[in-house]
């Protein structure tokens, strides 16, 4: 190896690092928030890049069904229970967010379809269609196991993973696509070419992680985040709705994975199953900050893409061997230099 390719290895590993710092941010949003480990989080990426390569290639996507079908789902799960509470008012805005929304999204995705729009509008309509999914299956799935242990939550977010791997084989099928790069543009760095793609894939992480501090640090909402993140029972006792909590959570965890997922879809492309590993990566990033600190996440996921870069180099079949065996040095010097409450509290 050599200068030049060690430039070309930092580039690489930079630009995957910023799309699993996202990832990581992502998922420990959802998990201080809700305790819930979200495997699912990477479903996000195959769900928005393929449904952007198929607007792209003037086919019309599956998640239009998706997204009309778990709107019918919650209109009868959320409509009978306003129905119960004779709350004419929450019924009638339970049947506008999830059944006229969805299917207003999918009557302008049918008439975008044939008119080939400009991409700017191709991925918003993207991210319109994907985002929508994760406070849905937070609503379906997760709000009602709500007071579950961390154990069973992590189950049933494995399931969910299989069941959107599944139904993403259903509706997409069983061939990777690859989208348009945003510009085609490539900047000379001294031997480095600098691609327009990874600039804003760079660009677009900063962004996220400024609008995120912005969100907690200048918001109600943002606030009532963090408490819940701090203390579920402290922030229900101050007044703070925990289930809206954690709404807005997988409102921006699906946010970021659609985001991530326009992203990389360019850069590599994209299968029903590719967003597992994405997300594992992203996920060995925030144990890597320790679960606890968006900064340290963002750091630790920085490490892996770099650690996966130099590992494709020099030994390719075992690179995944060896950004996920990096756990394990990583999990025994926490795992002996925390304290664990738990057998505390089972000790006394």
């Amino acid at each position: 190896m050599n200068f030049d390719i060690a430039l070309w290895l930092i580039q690489d590993g930079v630009t995957t690092g910023a799309i699993y710092a996202l990832l990581a941010l992502a998922l420990l949003l959802v998990f201080a928030v809700t305790r819930v480990i979200f495997v699912p989080q990477g479903d996000f990426i195959s769900y928005a890049g393929l449904t952007l390569g198929m607007l792209q290639l003037g086919l019309l996507p599956g998640t239009i069904y998706l997204l009309v079908g778990g709107g019918i789902l919650i209109s009868a799960l959320e409509g009978y229970a306003a129905w119960r509470d004779r709350a004419p008012g929450r019924l009638l805005r339970v049947l506008l967010l999830y059944l006229a929304l969805p299917g207003a999204l999918a009557l302008v995705t049918a008439w975008a379809v044939p008119r080939k729009l400009d991409p700017v509008w191709l991925m918003l309509l993207t991210m319109a269609l994907v985002i929508p999914l994760g406070p849905m299956l937070y609503r379906i799935v997760y709000r009602p196991l709500a007071d579950a242990s961390v154990l069973v939550l992590f189950i049933v977010s494995m399931a969910v993973h299989y069941a959107l791997s599944g139904l993403a084989l259903v509706i997409f099928g069983g061939e990777g696509l690859r989208t348009n790069p945003i510009s085609d543009l490539k900047f000379p760095l001294g031997t480095l070419q600098v691609s327009a793609q990874s600039l804003w894939v760079l660009a677009a992480t900063v962004l996220c992680m400024a609008a995120l501090w912005a969100f907690f640090e200048r918001t109600l909402n943002g606030k009532a985040l963090l408490a819940t993140a701090m203390n579920r029972v402290g922030a229900r006792l101050v007044g703070i709705p925990t289930a809206t909590a954690g709404q807005i959570a997988f409102w921006l965890a699906a946010g970021i994975g659609a985001l991530s997922g326009i992203l990389i879809s360019p850069i590599a492309t994209i299968y029903y199953d590719t967003g597992l590993m994405i997300g594992l990566k992203g996920f060995v990033g925030a144990i890597l900050g320790g679960m606890a600190s968006y900064p340290l996440a963002a750091v630790g996921a920085l490490v892996v893409g770099l650690l996966e870069s130099y590992a494709s180099f020099w030994a390719s079949p075992l690179k995944e061997s060896i950004v996920f065996g990096f756990l394990i040095p990583v999990l025994l010097w926490r795992s002996l230099s925390s304290r664990h409450p738990v057998v505390e509290d089972e000790e006394e």
